[in-house]
C-alpha cells in the first residue's frame, strides 16, 4: 500500500521550488527559473509532480490496470517536417515558420480558459470514494495550475509569451501587433478581446451531440470531452516542440544562437506533468463505475471508451485537415509573386510525406506506414 501523500491543498499544488535565478526570455520575466547547478526547474511542480506519481501509483495497486495512452508513433508529424521548414527559411521564405509560431503561441494562450469550465461534484457521479485521487484535485488546483502555465499568471509568462519570445528571438522581432493580428484572420483563430462566442448557442450544440447517456451530468461529459481533447494536443505537441526545437536549433538560419530551441525545451519540459495528471485522472475514472442521476450505474471504462473514440477520430482525422488546410494557405501566401513559386512548392512537397490532391485533400503516409486520405 502506497504510503505517499495522496491529499494536497490548492496552495500546494500551484506551488513553486525555490530558484536561484528567474527564467528571462527575449527580456520578459517568464515562469519557472533554475536551480543552483542551472537545471531548468518547471512552475508549480514542488507539490504536483510527486502528487501525480503518488495519484498513479494508488491507482495501480487500486485497479492494476495500464494507464490510458497514446503511442506517439500513431499520431501524424509535424507539417511541414524540419527539412520543409529549413528548405522554405534557406529560400527566402519563413513566413509559415513565423506563422506557426504565432499560432502555437496563440493557442497556447486560450489554456487560461480551463479556470472557467463548470466542475460538478465529481463524488456523486461515482459509486466508491475518490479521496486522495487525481480526480478530486481537478477542482483543488490541477486545472488552475495547467491554466496558468498555459497563459501566465500575476507578472510571469506562461507558454503563450514564450513560443512567441522564441519566434522574435530567431526571426529578430518579425512581426507587429497589426501583422499578428492578419496572420490569426488567415488562420481562423480569433483575436484576443475579440466578440465573445455564443455559449448558450454552443451548448446547445454539444447537448445535441452527446454520446453519454442523458442521466450522466452534462457539465461532467463536457468536462470530460475538454480533458481528452487536452490530453490528444498535449500528445500531438510533442512532435511540434521536436520540430521547434530542431528548425529553431539550426544557427546558420535562425538567430540567437539557439536560445530559441532553448526556451521552446522549457516549455515542452512544462507540458509533462500536463500528459500526466490528464492520464491519472481519465484512467481513474475509466476504472470506476459511475452512477447517473437516476441510481443507474455505468461500467467507467465503456463511459470513456465513447468519448475517447470519438475524440480520437477528430483529433488524428478532421483537425489534421484544418490544419493542413491552414498551413498549406501560409506557405502559398509566403510564396505569393514569386517567379519560383511552382519550382519551390514542387521540391517543397517532395521533403515530405503529406500531398496535396487537385481536389484539395491531402494524402499522407503515416509513421506506422500506412497511407491516409485526410479529407479537404
Amino acid at each position: 500500500m502506497t504510503t505517499q501523500q495522496t491529499e494536497f491543498t490548492f496552495d500546494e499544488l500551484v506551488m513553486d521550488h525555490d530558484f536561484a535565478e528567474p527564467l528571462i526570455a527575449n527580456g520578459v520575466r517568464c515562469h519557472g527559473g533554475f536551480d543552483e547547478d542551472g537545471t531548468y526547474v518547471s512552475p508549480r511542480t514542488r507539490f504536483r509532480a510527486p502528487a501525480i506519481e503518488a495519484w498513479e501509483e494508488h491507482r495501480i495497486e487500486q485497479a492494476g490496470t495500464p494507464p490510458l495512452e497514446i503511442p506517439l508513433e500513431t499520431w501524424p508529424a509535424s507539417f511541414p517536417n524540419v527539412e520543409q521548414s529549413k528548405f522554405l527559411i534557406r529560400n527566402g521564405a519563413p513566413d509559415q515558420t513565423i506563422s506557426s509560431l504565432t499560432r502555437i503561441g496563440t493557442v497556447e494562450g486560450f489554456g487560461a480558459m480551463m479556470r472557467y469550465l463548470p466542475l460538478p461534484d465529481m463524488q456523486k457521479i461515482f459509486a466508491d470514494d475518490i479521496t486522495g485521487t487525481a480526480t478530486e484535485h481537478i477542482r483543488k488546483g490541477l486545472f488552475e495550475a495547467h491554466a496558468r502555465d498555459e497563459a501566465g499568471w500575476e507578472d510571469e509568462a506562461g507558454h503563450n509569451l514564450m513560443w512567441f519570445a522564441a519566434r522574435d528571438i530567431a526571426f529578430d522581432n518579425p512581426v507587429t501587433e497589426d501583422q499578428t493580428a492578419m496572420m490569426l484572420d488567415r488562420m481562423g483563430i480569433p483575436r484576443p478581446g475579440g466578440a465573445m462566442p455564443d455559449f448558450e448557442k454552443l451548448r446547445a450544440a454539444a447537448i445535441a451531440n452527446r454520446v453519454l447517456p442523458n442521466d450522466i451530468d452534462f457539465d461532467f461529459e463536457s468536462m470530460l470531452t475538454r480533458m481528452i481533447g487536452l490530453l490528444f494536443i498535449e500528445i500531438s505537441a510533442f512532435h511540434s516542440f521536436t520540430w521547434a526545437e530542431a528548425v529553431l536549433a539550426d544557427t546558420e538560419l535562425c538567430a540567437g544562437e539557439g536560445e530559441a530551441a532553448r526556451i521552446i525545451s522549457y516549455v515542452r519540459q512544462d507540458e509533462t506533468p500536463h500528459v500526466a495528471y490528464l492520464r491519472v485522472a481519465l484512467s481513474e475514472m475509466r476504472d470506476r463505475t459511475w452512477v447517473g442521476a437516476s441510481g443507474t450505474t455505468y461500467d467507467g471504462a465503456e463511459m470513456i471508451g465513447k468519448l475517447w473514440d470519438r475524440a480520437l477520430e477528430e483529433s488524428r482525422f478532421l483537425k489534421r485537415s484544418e490544419i493542413l488546410k491552414l498551413t498549406v494557405r501560409e506557405i502559398e501566401h509566403s510564396l505569393d509573386g514569386r517567379a519560383d513559386r511552382d519550382d519551390l512548392l514542387d521540391e517543397f512537397y517532395s521533403l515530405g510525406t503529406v500531398q496535396r490532391l487537385e481536389d484539395g485533400s491531402f494524402v499522407e503516409q503515416l509513421r506506422t506506414g500506412e497511407t491516409v486520405e485526410v479529407p479537404a
